[in-house]
């Protein structure tokens, strides 16, 4: 059974600041240790509109860290859980490999190991947040695209949409990110 966090823990990304310079990645890969082909987090670079008018925007993309999240309640072997925080946390020594979650995920996020035969995925630094300090992606970004806050006050202050396009819909797993976006970006 799912646990709802007392409060909700989320990203904000301003795509209207990234350069997709991919620090995040970096800073990512490093305090995860993950192996070549794992990216823990991704900036994914989205093209739209026709010529003359076409335009370019960049997303960092990780865990949602969903209020609802499908690797959570898709996992057969129960390796996931939520912290009273709303972070969800992958366990890797009850990991058994199926990727059930990494099928589950609309947004990708879970990320197989081959050379473990398990799963990773990013747990919103969680060990550092504990000691006082900021996810290793925000702190390295160059123009302080990324910043981790509680989603109710994201949502309260209007900051960001999860109106973007290319992202699938929140209806499914509540995803607890808001992005900046230009208007362009933005669905419809």
């Amino acid at each position: 059974m799912l646990v709802l966090a007392k409060r909700q823990i989320a990203f904000l990304v301003d795509a209207t600041k990234c350069i997709n310079c991919k620090t995040c990645e970096i800073a990512c890969k490093e305090i995860t240790a993950s192996v070549q082909g794992v990216r823990l987090r991704k900036v994914r670079s989205f093209e739209m509109g026709n010529f003359p008018s076409v335009a370019v925007f960049n997303v960092s993309m990780s865990c949602n860290h969903c209020e609802d999240p499908a690797c959570v309640t898709n996992c057969p072997a129960k390796a996931y859980h939520k912290r009273e925080d709303g972070t969800v946390v992958h366990n890797s020594s009850r990991c058994i490999g199926c990727r059930y979650c990494t099928w589950a995920c609309p947004y990708g996020a879970p990320q197989y190991d081959e050379t473990e035969g398990r799963i990773r995925k990013c747990d919103l630094c969680a060990a550092e947040r504990d000691d006082g300090k900021s996810p290793a992606c925000a702190e390295a970004c160059p123009t302080r695209a990324l910043a981790v806050g509680w989603l109710d006050e994201l949502v309260t202050a209007g900051k960001g949409t999860e109106d973007i396009r290319n992202v699938p819909s929140f209806e499914f797993t509540r995803p607890a990110v808001r992005y900046k976006v230009r208007a362009e970006a933005r669905n419809g």
